[in-house]
């Protein structure tokens, strides 16, 4: 008896765009029922091959046979209508509709020809939500007014709404806690149980044990390998496929001894009600300081109200000696504090503009007289603080929604060392980042404490955590458990700290 063929086969994939050939002869066989994992670098193709899966591209060269037989995905409406569904890491929900109307968007519900409208969506919509395992999620509600892991639910439940076959996730961790996580995974596996594949994308190798089936790894829009066993491949097989190199580890070598100056920034009894207890703490010049901790022991919140985007219930922020005034951003950024926040293009970046108006734009007083800009000079010192962070490509006039996300990342950091920023705050600085950008981002980051700037840093990953920081502060439901420098420290002994440890004394 002949063997099943793969539910999808895509061979000889190329597609090029002006100057850049963005897949160069991908093939790719997914199976029905099974997580197939797609690994890459940013700019390696795995965005250009979902899309061409997802109709929204044509490929040059090369066939796709679903089921067996050939097809042409003229469409997203053609894919979607063969079963194929793609939920980008960007949702593309509309915000001020309800959940059902989301789900059924482009497809609601008909009876003898006419658009079922109201309750039939609803009560469709709710059945879904059920078999994902969400019936809490009110059909009626604004998906704006949903959390970043309710509104993934939607996603999924739009793409079951189709007679889906196959669905694409492009990076769905990403925003989402470890719980919520859990919960993701437990979606996959009912899906892949009902006979539903999966093309999961991450940069987050361990996700990919947990979650995967087979690999295919991308390449400068080649497929380097394919089908890889998931759960037995080591993890130093896969990054040296993915970036040609082997790399034993990414992070820079740290000083040999503390620094001894005084700490440019100095926390006093900060506290946050309800988010963090009062806390004590010190970055010298020089010194990368991580906060490790589960998602909801007040990382984050912390960072903020350092920052004065968050008004303290008590303490304060020093920078040489003197108070900041409390919640307030501008007295932070003018005592010389700058903050890369843990969601860059919502938060951060203009996406519309160039590179150049983004780096400048916190010091634009520099170039500006009487009103008018000296576009040169703002365009000169742009170049000069992209080209200290060797961004590419090495072209500050490019709109920042072209770059890769280390890339994007690194023009948030250029902002802040053209104001002369004195100390650095990271919130999740490697979020959305591959493997070979993240560690040029870990050398950028040493590089700058080892020239004299102070750094404070959050990450929901440990082991970067401990391999870049200096000195940890392990904290847990909003206190600080321990304190110690990062190489008394391992990954088990941190997170027996955030399950299980006690406030210290």
């Amino acid at each position: 008896m002949a063997p099943e063929p793969p539910l999808l086969s895509m061979s000889g994939i190329t597609k090029s765009f002006p100057g850049v050939r963005a897949l160069d002869g991908v093939d790719l066989d997914v199976q029905a029922g099974e997580v197939h994992c797609l690994l890459g670098q940013n700019g390696a193709g795995k965005s250009t091959l979902i899309k061409v899966l997802a109709g929204v591209h044509q490929p040059d060269t090369g066939t796709i046979r679903w089921r067996g037989e050939d097809v042409t995905l003229r469409s997203p409406i053609a894919a979607m209508r063969l079963g194929i569904a793609t939920i980008y890491q960007e949702l593309d929900l509309v915000e001020h509709l309800s959940v059902a109307e989301n789900v059924h968007i482009g497809h609601e519900p008909t009876t003898a020809g006419f658009v079922v409208r109201g309750r039939a969506a609803r009560a469709s919509t709710a059945q879904l939500l059920k078999r994902l395992g969400h019936p809490e999620v009110d059909p009626g509600r604004l998906v704006g007014d949903l959390s970043a892991a309710q509104q993934q639910i939607v996603s999924m439940a739009r793409a079951l709404s189709h007679d889906v076959r196959l669905i694409v996730m492009d990076e769905p961790s990403a925003a989402l806690d470890p719980d919520e996580v859990d919960n993701l995974f437990r979606i996959v596996a009912d899906l892949t149980a009902d006979g539903v594949a999966v093309v999961y994308i991450s940069h987050r190798l361990e996700e990919i044990r947990r979650i995967g089936d087979r690999v295919t790894v991308l390449k400068d829009g080649r497929a380097v390998a394919g089908g890889l066993p998931a759960e037995s491949t080591p993890t130093r097989d896969v990054v040296a496929l993915m970036t040609g190199r082997n790399v034993e580890y990414v992070f820079p070598d740290r000083p040999l001894s503390p620094p001894a100056a005084e700490p440019v920034l100095s926390v006093r009894g900060l506290a946050r009600e309800g988010e963090f207890a009062p806390l004590d703490l010190d970055v010298r010049p020089g010194e990368i300081v991580g906060l490790a901790g589960l998602v909801g022991s007040g990382r984050s919140e912390i960072l903020e109200t350092v920052y004065g985007a968050r008004r303290p219930s008590a303490g304060q922020v020093l920078v040489d000696g003197r108070a900041l005034r409390p919640g307030s951003v501008r007295a932070a950024v003018r005592a010389g504090l700058g903050l890369a926040p843990e969601e860059r293009k919502a938060q951060a970046l203009l996406m519309l503009e160039s590179v150049t108006r983004n780096v400048s734009v916190s010091a634009m007083s520099r170039f500006s007289r009487a009103g008018w800009i000296d576009r040169g000079a703002e365009a000169g010192a742009a170049r000069a603080a992209t080209r200290e962070l060797s961004l590419r490509p090495d072209n500050p006039a490019v709109p920042v929604r072209t770059l890769s996300g280390g890339n994007q990342q690194k023009a948030v950091l250029a902002r802040w060392l053209l104001r002369g920023c004195r100390v650095l705050l990271l919130d999740e600085p490697t979020r959305g980042v591959d493997v070979g950008a993240r560690a040029e981002l870990y050398a950028v980051i040493r590089r700058l404490a080892d020239e004299g700037l102070a750094v404070l840093l959050v990450s929901s990953e440990v082991p970067e955590v401990l391999g870049l920081a200096d000195r940890v502060l392990v904290l847990r439901e909003g206190r600080v458990v321990h304190e110690a420098p990062a190489r008394e420290l391992d990954e088990h002994r941190v997170l027996d700290l955030v399950m299980e440890g006690s406030p210290a004394s």
